[in-house]
């Protein structure tokens, strides 16, 4: 069956969608509306819900099943689904939410294998026991959760795919400049964004929670270092570094860093973690997009259009 996000403009739908989101709002006529983000295991496209009275808005609650029929549309870049009809799924249908949610190419298990090879391989016992600390703490969401909730790694296992691309990039440069601490690096990597299992509510359907909103991931594994740290009983530099990567992996003030890097470790973090993301966001677009057309506008990239080549693998 063709995925949602494998439509062209123009063309028809009739399928079963999964509400990843939906919010709600208000036209210029008054009248309320609803932009749904409806999904399956291709990825998502947005859809709007028109003159939605209350009754309608408690009938499509993210995690819902819908049956819906429609055109596919291009606006401004981005490809958009007009609903003609849409109903909840029930049991008749035979609909399963499972049937309709992106994972990660890599199993838990292997990803899981990779990431404690790395931590295997630390050599600096402070820096390898709060990395194997945290990791044990929250093991089971690490392997579930996405990276986040758009852009990029917006899918089941989404993380931990995350982390163990970043590891084996971490790795590539750590050969090529050996002068870098691979214990600090590789332990940022895996701890840069393990504050997304509380940052964000869970694998499906995925929203921010009161602490994401008010305190971030960033702030909540600098909380989290800290406590292993002491639980744990270790003192000293590293506990002050391992802080300070995580502190400063966006870079910079505007894109959530209360501090920039200030040593090379977090410097290269920083660069691993963008490429990471950016590769991620590139991939999804371009999969969707045939050879010779470009790919719909991808907005944490500028709002750039990429160019797909004939000869493109």
């Amino acid at each position: 069956m063709q995925g949602i996000t494998h439509y062209e403009a123009g063309q028809s739908v009739e399928s079963y969608l999964l509400i990843k989101s939906v919010t709600k709002s208000v036209a210029v006529n008054g009248n309320p509306y609803l932009t749904l983000i409806l999904q399956d295991k291709s990825g998502d496209i947005e859809a709007k819900l028109w003159d939605a009275k209350e009754e309608t808005e408690k009938q499509y609650q993210p995690q819902t099943i819908v049956k819906v029929k429609g055109e596919i549309q291009n606006y401004r870049g981005r490809m958009q689904l007009k609903i003609r009809q849409i109903r909840p799924a029930g049991p008749q249908d035979g609909k399963q939410i499972s049937e309709f949610i992106e994972t990660a190419p890599l199993s838990q298990t292997d990803m899981a294998d990779v990431v404690t090879q790395f931590i295997f391989e630390m050599q600096n016992p402070h820096i390898q026991r709060i990395t194997r600390f945290l990791l044990n703490k929250y093991h089971t969401e690490f392997l579930e959760y996405p990276a986040a909730t758009k852009n990029h790694h917006e899918f089941v296992s989404g993380l931990a795919y995350h982390v163990v691309c970043m590891l084996k990039l971490a790795k590539s440069i750590a050969d090529l400049y050996p002068s870098l601490n691979r214990d600090l690096l590789y332990a940022g990597v895996i701890l840069h964004d393990l504050g997304k299992v509380i940052e964000l509510s869970g694998p499906v359907s995925t929203v921010y929670t009161v602490e994401g909103n008010l305190l971030g991931h960033i702030t909540i594994m600098v909380n989290e270092i800290g406590k292993a740290a002491e639980e744990l009983g270790i003192e000293g530099e590293e506990v002050t570094i391992l802080k300070h990567i995580v502190l400063s992996h966006h870079g910079k003030a505007e894109w959530g860093s209360p501090k920039p890097p200030m040593i090379k470790e977090a410097e290269i973090l920083h660069y691993i973690d963008n490429l990471d993301a950016k590769m991620n966001m590139l991939d999804r677009a371009l999969e969707r997009t045939k050879p010779g057309e470009f790919s719909e506008r991808v907005f944490a990239l500028d709002n750039r259009s990429f160019y797909k080549p004939h000869f493109s693998s």
